[in-house]
């Protein structure tokens, strides 16, 4: 364009050029008459003036006071990348189940430290790395607690030491449920004791009551912006009637009782919803009729997100149903029923992570840690795979290998796949 222009402008100025020597060789026009005006010469000189553009102007846009500018329309930063989705782990454990042997290995661990009474948290240690990762983690207190120095009392009807509470907070816990067949061994006055020193230690609860509407009263955590409903249910109480009368006191498992609590859940606020059974045939690795017929069914419920199972004190399946998952026996987590080489002395860990999605929240990664309870005292819970990579076990070895074969048989019996 500006080669264009300058063209144009050259031949211009030819043409003024051969216009105006022209004009000197023109002849002069004779003078005017006295008293007359002279005669306009017109001017054979064309304008200099460059031609006016034919393109349009340039766009103009308001300046901040409010003159024309130029300058090109500011275009708005691009929004900011979604960021991850919100997510939490739960890690759920088995029976605590606390034998006398137990309570001795507790008293030699507290007189190590040079104190007096009971210190559980060493034999707990072994699975504390794993409780304290997870955002959420969940034991099951099968026993009730006895009064601060006793009497204690453990099979068939179990009161038992309440240090074991401090024991489960140091180890990590947020959460413990207590519907089990041994709820109502110290009546309801062990009910109350239980469920006091758990809100004092911090650790929630769910599965007994001490007033009507505590036992109405969905439990919900606040996790990582998720709101986590725990519910808990037991096949029975040994025989044992209600407290004083007291119908709430715990919760037999009932699927419409279940299914009602859920939906109550659900309408109080409950992104998850987790229910806790104490179910199943004692020591067998295999689930029940009444696992296998009610799982699915309570799974089903849009209401309900996953199922934990206890009771059994031995490994039973991990299964998906559909998009959900349960578990139908956690094992012990912690227990001595005298037999060190059975699957009684053995359990696991398991970890969900549950991601939110347009949907809802879903579990997306699910893994178990084998667990196993040593024979000798001091007694203590061991992480089986990690008991082997240590080398620092070397006398029990064959016994860790053989609790992480046997563990993984039961827990992949259902379709699961080790992880």
């Amino acid at each position: 364009m500006r080669r264009l222009v300058r063209t144009t402008l050259g031949v211009a100025a030819g043409v003024t050029l051969l216009t105006a020597l022209s004009a000197l060789h023109a002849p002069v026009p004779p003078p005017a008459a006295p008293g007359t005006t002279p005669a306009a010469v017109p001017s054979t000189l064309p304008s200099t003036e460059p031609p006016p553009s034919t393109e349009p102007p340039p766009p103009t846009e308001p300046t901040p006071e409010g003159g024309p500018s130029t300058s090109p329309r500011p275009r708005p930063d691009p929004p900011d990348p979604p960021g991850p989705p919100r997510s939490f782990t739960l890690a759920a454990t088995g029976d605590v189940l606390l034998h006398s042997t137990l309570w001795t290995t507790a008293a030699l661990d507290a007189a190590r430290r040079g104190e007096q009474g009971f210190d559980f948290a060493p034999l707990l240690a072994g699975v504390r790395r794993h409780v304290t990762r997870a955002d959420l983690a969940v034991c099951h207190l099968e026993t009730p607690l006895a009064p601060p120095g006793g009497p204690y009392s453990s099979y068939p009807v179990f009161a038992v030491p309440p240090r074991i509470v401090p024991a489960l907070v140091r180890t990590g816990y947020d959460a413990c449920t207590t519907a089990s067949n041994h709820a109502f061994d110290a009546g309801a006055d062990g009910i109350a004791r239980t469920l006091r020193a758990l809100d004092v230690a911090g650790i929630a609860h769910a599965g007994s009551a001490r007033r009507p509407s505590e036992a109405r009263r969905p439990t919900l955590l606040r996790v990582n912006g998720a709101r986590v409903a725990l519910l808990s249910y037991t096949y029975g109480f040994n025989g044992l009637p209600y407290p004083d009368g007291r119908t709430w006191a715990s919760n037999l498992i009932d699927e419409q009782r279940i299914l009602a609590d859920a939906a109550r859940a659900r309408s109080a606020g409950a992104d998850v919803v987790v229910v806790s059974l104490h179910w199943g045939d004692e020591y067998e690795s295999t689930p029940n009729a009444q696992q296998l017929d009610l799982a699915p069914r309570l799974i089903a419920s849009p209401d309900i997100d996953l199922l934990l199972g206890h009771h059994a004190h031995v490994v039973q399946p991990l299964e998906r149903i559909g998009a959900e998952w349960v578990v139908y026996g956690l094992g012990n987590l912690v227990a001595d029923h005298g037999e060190p080489d059975t699957p009684k002395a053995e359990g696991m860990l398991v970890q969900f992570r549950f991601v939110e999605h347009p949907g809802g929240w879903r579990v997306e990664r699910v893994r178990y840690v084998p667990l196993l309870v040593t024979a000798s005292q001091p007694l203590r819970v061991l992480d089986v795979r990690r008991a082997v990579r240590s080398g620092r076990y070397p006398a029990l070895t064959a016994r860790l290998q053989l609790a992480r074969a046997r563990i993984e048989a039961a827990v992949t019996a259902r379709g699961y796949a080790a992880r």
